[in-house]
């Protein structure tokens, strides 16, 4: 057997442990583009003034009961996860991205129906001639 054989085959059984993952066979629920305001950054300048952020998760859960039932009290209620990460931002100062992004994801998981959320927080000219920052963070909650 050549190398790359080798290589190809235990590619394969990775993809295939990757794709069978308990958390690619939940639902998922999208917010996508909140755009919000906070104090956020490092530099002098950036704890003056509010700056925007953009907001995007990801929501794991088992969507099944909702599906069938038609009731918001068998989902995930994300107009009132909305309130909840506005509520966290509104009067915050952050000094990175990544805390916030940290944040965020602790919100969505204290909801019992969300197993997993990926959060990703951009920071739009942070940089110069970069249009965004971006940090993307996956959590997994205690109650899977």
């Amino acid at each position: 057997m050549l190398m790359a054989d080798v290589i190809l085959r235990d590619v394969s059984i990775r993809w295939k442990v990757i794709m069978n993952h308990e958390y690619n066979k939940l639902d998922r629920i999208y917010i996508q583009d909140m755009k919000l305001s906070c104090i956020i950054g490092i530099n002098e300048d950036e704890r003056l003034n509010q700056q925007d952020v953009i907001i995007n998760i990801i929501i794991y859960a088992d969507l099944s009961k909702a599906c069938k039932s038609d009731n918001i009290e068998d989902t995930v209620d994300y107009k009132k996860l909305k309130i909840s990460i506005i509520k966290l931002i509104k009067n915050s100062s952050y000094y990175l991205i990544e805390h916030l992004a940290e944040s965020i994801a602790g919100i969505c998981l204290e909801n019992s129906l969300v197993k997993q959320v990926t959060v990703r927080v951009d920071k739009p000219f942070a940089l110069t001639y970069a249009r965004t920052v971006s940090v993307e963070i996956t959590r997994t909650g205690n109650n899977v």
